[in-house]
């Protein structure tokens, strides 16, 4: 079984927590299923659960670079520089990142996050679409910052073949392995 959950912010990316969070439970009342990799708890969109244990490697483990793509807004608006160096590769504390597929995409017509991002009426605000095919610490919030256009929202729109389409925020959708 694979579930295909649309995250919404402030959620943890697990069964349980100490602290009374909102966890995965809050949302998924389906049993023996996990979550394939995780997505920060200041982050958006789509994680993928499942019961298939190698499913779950293949989709988690860097070795098998499975692509993920990130709906990214930033404080700015990044010039063709800072996109050309988020293709080719960033330098961060713990190395330089593998080239990314970055572009400026339209503003999207998504869901409201609550709260509300910070806004400042002297920066305008932009959205990128950015492809990974590894998974380095907080490495997309990173990348944007090191490029000088820090990340105010995250979601997650994919991985691999799946993706949120048609699942409003804090759904999910179950679909059968092929």
């Amino acid at each position: 079984m694979i579930i295909l959950f649309n995250k919404p912010y402030n959620v943890l990316c697990q069964f349980t927590d100490k602290e009374k969070r909102k966890t995965l439970s809050d949302f998924i009342p389906i049993k023996n299923v996990y979550p394939a990799g995780r997505l920060d708890y200041d982050s958006e969109g789509l994680v993928i659960l499942t019961d298939d244990g190698k499913l779950q490697s293949k989709i988690s483990d860097p070795k098998f670079k499975v692509i993920k793509t990130y709906w990214v807004q930033v404080d700015g608006i990044p010039d063709v520089s800072a996109l050309n160096k988020l293709q080719k590769g960033v330098k961060l504390k713990d190395g330089i990142t593998k080239p990314a597929k970055a572009k400026l995409i339209k503003e999207l017509k998504i869901w409201d996050r609550i709260p509300s991002i910070r806004e400042r009426k002297s920066v305008p605000i932009s959205w990128l679409e950015i492809s990974i095919s590894e998974g380095k610490n907080r490495q997309v919030r990173r990348m944007t910052a090191a490029v000088g256009f820090p990340t105010l929202r995250l979601i997650r729109y994919a991985i691999g073949e799946w993706n949120i389409n048609g699942i409003k925020n804090g759904n999910y959708k179950v679909i059968q392995k092929k």
